[in-house]
């Protein structure tokens, strides 16, 4: 639904195009088009572009939907899905290219000449003069905890990832300047690759299950984030002390802690079962020792001090006689390789150890991460005594960073239940008789749980989170479940876990009831009074619309940090955001200034979902920029001017928002409580048919109930995507604007508001986005097929209405305008993923009227699954 860009508008964006993103683009699109001549002949490609410059000239106003619609239905539905399959690879081969102008771009910034934006260095030269001395202690406080959850919102399949990542490999190779005759080699392999990925399967004919999800992610790890850790560090300690980094003991500590909910996530997931919670685990560890035992031997290869020069210290010394007493023939077999390198052997050593701990070898294992740490600063120490400081704090720094920050575990596996299955389960407890499965598969998991802290210290699993937390006596229930297994009973954080308005609402008075509960009041007197407590970002948003949602969690972020404040309680909010702008989605280090003052206080955790996991941790330079962005959005949100300023705005703005929120949720709440609604959202979109992707082993419904409530929010925003309303990203918000402004009649306040509050821009801004990755001509067609005018018209006058007020509002003459490279790449790839959208529209249209023969049915289930999975890669956007 966004405008309709003019010829002008799109051929002046392409032009803005930078040069080597606009080759690499036409390099790959050409490569491509030639796969597809190999493949289907001169006419495959022809009909490619064929609708291609249809969606163009629709865009431009010189045709209509109907001369579109009209050559996709003149295809056979063979063809259809050739064309279909040749739009979505070639939005995975724009994404690839858009990724390697990124990393471009951030090499380029990175001169030296200045400080980058929004950098970890930015942020310490911001919190130094807002702070000054007490800087220490602002970054003695700082945490970063990302959570990787298992939530069905990547769309590709393992093998087309893989694939794109061959294809990512050799464009940097050509973009690296090679001889002539090493790029016609990897121009070859460049073919080679792309005619691999054309004739791949493009979406999963087996459904996943939950050990394949934590495969799955283990690939961002090995891959990158294992690596990167390491220089966010060192970037904070250079920015701390510039000269120093890398010659003293650092500044900067560990301050990311990973966290994964794969494998630990059994609400609505019968496939996560006790038996898969203790394999994740196991795969987590498998692959964290791997990687410490190939870095720890690789830097006692490589440091190769002879002890005339670097003498060792007298602890390292001895721990050398200790292990030559434990294990003399390893000790012998090493020193034989290591004459006269003391901290060599000893590091040598350290690594078989980690071997023999990933391979439980009892007698030369490490009982725990801690020991290894002794040992590597033992190392260090002995290191810095002889005047070797660049050798203490160089590589061996970075390896006791990553031994800091991943231990034995790799992410700390949290588990996550709902509140009811709780209650029956202890009634049933209490009861004494037989139980249950589901109350013997609760007891399970938490005796796996405590065979996970036996096994790798408490640190590893330890937080239980409770889903639709109502009441205290929802924590208290796990608590005593957990007590019921006597000395097996594992150490635990219950988190609540506040997820609809009311709950939202009632969060202080359920942790002042948390206070009674002697098993809580025991963990806050252990951890120095921590407390976690989760607010989900997906069901408030469907159940009171994106702007009161927003204002709601707002006043709950408000509420439990003067709670925590009040209860001499450190308190960490926990924030469960979905990658979509409909659940709490967009760019992260907005959001974090947006968040209640005094509610980040240095720490923030968050969980990373679906296709946000690659799209923001799977290279390297995207990694470390976005947990640069965090970390300076988190020290800045933490400093008193930019706290002090979001106040004042808030205090000023709250009666406007207010009004606004109420009839924002009016108009939300009036939609979805319409007569029928469920089952036209579900005539009008793909709903029924996003299972079929097998894009995650989770159901999408928690319940075999049909209506919205037990409709899980990532299929509900995934849908509305894939008809390009994007609804639950802005519906309302234009009436909400228009209440306060008399339809737009004065804007005064409300710009002001935009100008001054952090929250109020972010509110604007997502839905902006929203609804720039929308597109109204084509809505209209998608609304129409759930033969409800009256429900289409009341969509369409909110859009109408809502975008209307937002460009106003902005002061923008255009949707994004204020946002170049964004806007480009929207403008730009909006008339392909119209094409996909058309062939969806055919499939959709026909399944929707009922097809008798199998066969026909089969390939219009085909084509718009395909469709589907092509739209997604077209937006950037699932759930």
């Amino acid at each position: 639904m966004a405008e309709q860009s003019s010829e002008t508008t799109r051929d002046t964006l392409r032009q803005e195009l930078p040069e080597p993103l606009r080759r690499d683009v036409r390099l790959l699109g050409v490569m491509l088009g030639d796969s597809l001549v190999e493949y289907g002949g001169r006419e495959l490609l022809d009909d490619v572009e064929r609708l291609r410059h249809a969606v163009i000239a629709a865009r431009r106003g010189e045709t209509g939907s109907a001369e579109v619609a009209a050559l996709v239905d003149s295809w056979s539905l063979e063809r259809a899905e050739q064309v279909a399959r040749a739009f979505t690879v070639y939005f995975h081969l724009t994404n690839l290219a858009e990724e390697h102008h990124r990393i471009r771009t951030l090499r380029e910034r990175d001169t030296g000449d200045g400080t980058v934006s929004s950098s970890i260095e930015a942020a310490v030269a911001a919190v130094r003069a807002s702070a000054g001395d007490r800087i220490a202690e602002t970054i003695e406080g700082l945490e970063f905890r990302p959570v990787f959850t298992a939530h069905p919102t990547e769309a590709r399949r393992r093998a087309v990832v893989t694939a794109i990542q061959r294809i990512s490999d050799l464009l940097a190779g050509l973009n690296a300047g090679p001889g002539v005759s090493e790029r016609a080699e990897t121009e070859r392999r460049l073919r080679e690759e792309i005619d691999l990925l054309w004739r791949t399967a493009l979406r999963r004919n087996t459904q996943m299950d939950p050990l394949d999800e934590v495969r799955t992610a283990m690939a961002a790890f090995d891959e990158t984030i294992f690596r990167v850790v390491p220089r966010i560090y060192r970037a904070l300690d250079a920015a701390l002390d510039p000269e120093g980094t890398g010659t003293r003991p650092p500044r900067a500590r560990s301050y990311i802690r990973f966290g994964s909910w794969i494998g630990g996530d059994r609400d609505g997931n019968p496939f996560v079962t006790a038996a898969v919670t203790r394999d994740a685990i196991m795969i987590q560890a498998e692959h964290v020792l791997r990687a410490l035992e190939a870095v720890c031997a690789r830097v006692g290869r490589e440091l190769t001090a002879h002890e005339s020069t670097t003498p060792p210290s007298a602890a390292l010394r001895n721990a050398l006689a200790a292990a030559r007493t434990a294990q003399p023939a390893l000790l012998a077999e090493i020193v034989k390789r290591s004459p006269g390198e003391p901290h060599r052997q000893f590091l040598l050593y350290a690594a078989e150890r980690v071997r023999a701990t990933r391979e439980r070898d009892a007698d030369l294992a490490y009982g725990s991460p801690d020991e290894l740490l002794a040992d590597l600063r033992t190392v260090q120490e002995s290191l810095a005594a002889a005047g070797a400081d660049r050798q203490a704090y160089g590589r061996l720094q970075n390896l006791v960073w990553q031994v800091e920050t991943f231990g034995f575990h790799l992410a700390e596996l949290e588990i996550r239940q709902h509140s009811e299955l709780h209650e029956k389960a202890l009634a049933e407890v209490r009861a004494g008789g037989a139980l249950s499965e589901m109350t013997e598969e609760i007891l399970d998991t938490l005796r796996v749980v405590a065979w996970i802290q036996s096994r790798f210290g408490v640190r590893a699993c330890h937080r239980y989170i409770v889903s639709f937390t109502r009441s205290a006596e929802d924590i208290a229930n796990v608590h005593a479940l957990a007590a019921s297994l006597g000395d097996h009973a594992p150490t635990l954080d219950v988190i609540p876990l506040f997820e609809t308005g009311e709950d939202l609402e009632r969060a202080p008075r359920v942790l002042e009831g948390m206070l009674e509960i002697p098993a809580v009041r025991r963990r806050l007197e252990e951890t120095g009074r921590r407390l976690e407590v989760m607010l989900g970002y997906s069901d408030s948003a469907k159940q009171l619309g994106p702007t009161s949602a927003t204002l709601r969690l707002y006043d709950t972020q408000e509420a439990l940090t003067a709670w925590a404040a009040d209860n001499d309680v450190t308190l960490t909010l926990f924030h469960g955001r979905g990658g979509s702008l409909g659940r709490g989605g967009g760019p992260a280090n907005r959001a974090i200034l947006a968040q209640a003052p005094g509610s980040v206080a240095g720490r923030f955790k968050v969980t990373e979902q679906g296709e946000v996991i690659f799209a923001r941790y799977g290279h390297p330079q995207i990694a470390r920029r976005h947990v640069e962005q965090v970390t300076n959005a988190v020290l800045l949100a933490s400093t008193g001017p930019v706290q002090d300023r979001a106040r004042a705005a808030a205090v000023r703005f709250r009666p406007l928002a207010d009004k606004i929120s109420e009839a924002a949720k009016g108009a939300f709440r009036s939609l979805i409580e319409t007569e029928g609604f469920a089952e036209w959202f579900a005539r009008v979109s793909p709903l029924a048919e996003i299972g079929e992707l097998r894009i995650g082993s989770r159901p999408a419904r928690r319940k075999a109930a049909r209506g919205l409530e037990d409709l899980r929010a990532i299929p509900w925003v995934f849908a509305w995507t894939q008809t390009r309303v994007n609804l639950p990203g802005w519906y309302g918000l234009g009436s909400g604007l228009a209440a306060v402004s008399g339809d737009g009649a004065d804007l005064a306040e409300l710009r002001e508001a935009y100008a001054a509050w952090p929250l109020f821009q972010s509110l604007l801004d997502n839905a902006e986005m929203s609804l720039a990755k929308s597109d109204r001509a084509i809505a209209a067609r998608y609304l129409a097929l759930g033969d409800r005018p009256e429900l289409t018209e009341t969509v369409l006058a909110e859009y109408d209405r809502t975008r209307s007020l937002v460009l106003a509002v902005t002061g923008h003459e255009r949707l994004l305008e204020n946002r170049r490279v964004l806007s480009r790449a929207v403008e730009l790839r909006n008339p392909y993923v119209d094409a996909l959208s058309h062939l969806q529209l055919r499939a959709l249209s026909a399944l929707r009227a009922g097809v008798a023969d199998d066969t026909e049915r089969e390939h219009l289930e085909q084509l718009l699954l395909l469709s589907v999975n092509g739209v997604a890669a077209g937006l950037q956007n699932t759930g």
